[in-house]
């Protein structure tokens, strides 16, 4: 394909991507203000985000399997349909408990959008040439997260339009992108013989996922850490998970295919996009919590904020991009990319609610050059190993550990915040932590005399800090990962030769 047709073809994947990206970053700013309205507590404002990441963690291996057996763009198309249904409900909610579930079926859309929209663009151009395009991938993902809070942001400050269309305003994207790929997309199917999806091992892999996420979010809080709900919990959890890797073993088409995880190359390449997940998503989707209850900023204002984080992910995605397709070669951005990431983080684990803003930008834009370098390069590191008869399930297993990671970021970190901000309130208002003024009315600032607003700013301002060194200590991981990475250089073909091709789908 000439590179005007790869645009052509590119423009509605990129607005696929786009709407399931504003999706997330649309709420980030406005969820302070929503669970406020609703009356919602700080556990339930993770569990916004988490029920998402949740759902399309769990799909994305299956919608790479899909790709491996029907037509792409076909896929691509009904998981907008997906998308659009679950927006529509989200916006409709009446209460938490409805929000969440609505955001949980909203999520097995955005799995579909983010595995699908790699597949199809590494089937149409190869691994040589495609750092030159995840530019245009970066543009999209800095416009998303950067255009995304500053319109969530907006939308709750105006009183005409409200929270619900947070929600809503993705419909019409979802719609054109939906008409764009019908229109520019051609794609032939090229499948596998007798694939088979294992849902009983995607069954399975959530099931016990869902039960440690779960007990991650009520443990300390709802009960102790050493009780029998703990024990119950975690051991539920942990027989899920080993009943989902005997069946992985044995059947014959895995939903996590073992014999391209255990390649050395994937194998690392997972385990640092588990860390960069976790690390990413997980201290991310706090700020603009910081800035709105930390700070006291507007959604807007917190939109505005969040600016230095977007345009280091724009920056660094397309220099990087452009620079791997000159010279072939990757870890090297891989390996810089993780250690910027941790340096990012240990800026923004100094920060209370008294530091000066252009400090914590700073921190924020060296978060986002460290994502841009690594999120997509680590996708195309292990696309790069793999043929294309394979590259649904390849693209997806990536996927999958890095929503996983973010998955569990998220829970985890949202309640050590919970627990944390719990016990400073109940120490700042010197009462007991059964009877403070709680998650709910300190989430719901304007229901709070200015006294207290002031002081759950501090409390939440400073308690913000701590989920970002756990953020750090997280990317650690990465960092080992991407250095013990063998060098890689990218091939020109979209396809393996066939020896190489049939030596992977040997080992």
């Amino acid at each position: 394909m000439g590179h005007r047709q790869v645009l052509e073809s590119l423009s509605g994947l990129l607005l696929a991507l786009f709407v399931a990206m504003v999706s997330s970053t649309v709420v980030s700013t406005a969820l302070p203000r929503i669970i406020g309205s609703l009356n919602g507590t700080q556990t339930q404002y993770t569990w916004v985000v988490t029920a998402t990441l949740l759902t399309a963690t769990a799909t994305t291996p299956i919608w790479g399997k899909l790709a491996d057996l029907f037509n792409k763009k076909t896929l691509v198309q009904a998981a907008i349909v997906i998308f659009v249904i679950g927006s529509l409900l989200s916006g409709f909610a009446q209460d938490t408990g409805q929000l969440i579930a609505a955001r949980a079926f909203q999520g097995l859309g955005v799995g579909g959008l983010q595995a699908l929209v790699q597949v199809v663009i590494a089937a149409i151009i190869p691994p040589r040439e495609r750092g030159r395009y995840n530019g245009y991938l970066g543009a999209v993902m800095a416009v998303a997260t950067v255009g995304g809070p500053l319109l969530g942001g907006l939308i709750v400050d105006v009183s005409w339009l409200g929270w619900r269309w947070c929600f809503w305003v993705a419909v019409p994207i979802a719609a054109i992108a939906f008409v764009v790929l019908q229109a520019t997309l051609k794609l032939e199917t090229v499948r596998r013989p007798n694939v088979r999806i294992d849902y009983v091992g995607a069954a399975l892999i959530v099931a016990g996922v869902s039960v440690l996420l779960i007990w991650v979010s009520f443990v300390g809080n709802s009960f102790d850490w050493l009780s029998w709900q703990t024990a119950a919990m975690v051991a539920s959890g942990l027989v899920l998970l080993g009943a989902a890797v005997a069946v992985e073993l044995k059947v014959d088409e895995p939903v996590v295919p073992l014999h391209i995880v255990v390649q050395r190359t994937p194998a690392l390449a997972i385990i640092a996009s588990l860390a960069v997940g976790m690390a990413m998503f997980g201290g991310a989707v706090f700020l603009g919590q910081y800035f709105q209850i930390g700070r006291g900023y507007t959604p807007t204002e917190a939109g505005l904020l969040t600016i230095p984080l977007m345009a280091g992910v724009l920056v660094s995605s397309t220099i990087s991009g452009r620079m791997i397709s000159r010279s072939g070669r990757i870890k090297p951005y891989i390996v810089t990319g993780t250690i910027t990431l941790v340096v990012g983080f240990l800026g923004l684990g100094f920060v209370d609610h008294a530091t000066a803003l252009w400090l914590v930008g700073v921190a924020m834009a060296v978060v986002g050059i460290g994502v841009g370098m690594t999120m997509q390069n680590l996708v195309l590191a292990v696309q790069n190993s793999v043929p294309l008869s394979e590259l649904g399930a390849a693209s997806a297993s990536v996927t999958f550990f890095r929503s996983l990671g973010g998955t569990i970021g998220v829970s985890v970190l949202g309640a050590v915040l919970a627990n944390r901000v719990t016990s400073d309130l109940s120490a700042a208002l010197h009462v007991p932590a059964g009877q403070s003024t709680g998650d709910t009315s300190a989430l719901n600032l304007a229901a709070l005399p200015p006294q207290v607003q002031t002081i759950v700013h501090a409390v939440y301002g400073d308690a913000t800090a701590h989920i970002f060194l756990i953020s750090a200590a997280v990317g650690v991981v990465g960092v080992i990962a991407a250095l013990l990475l063998k060098p890689i250089t990218l091939r020109t073909t979209i396809d393996l030769e066939k020896k190489e091709a049939d030596s992977a789908v040997a080992r």
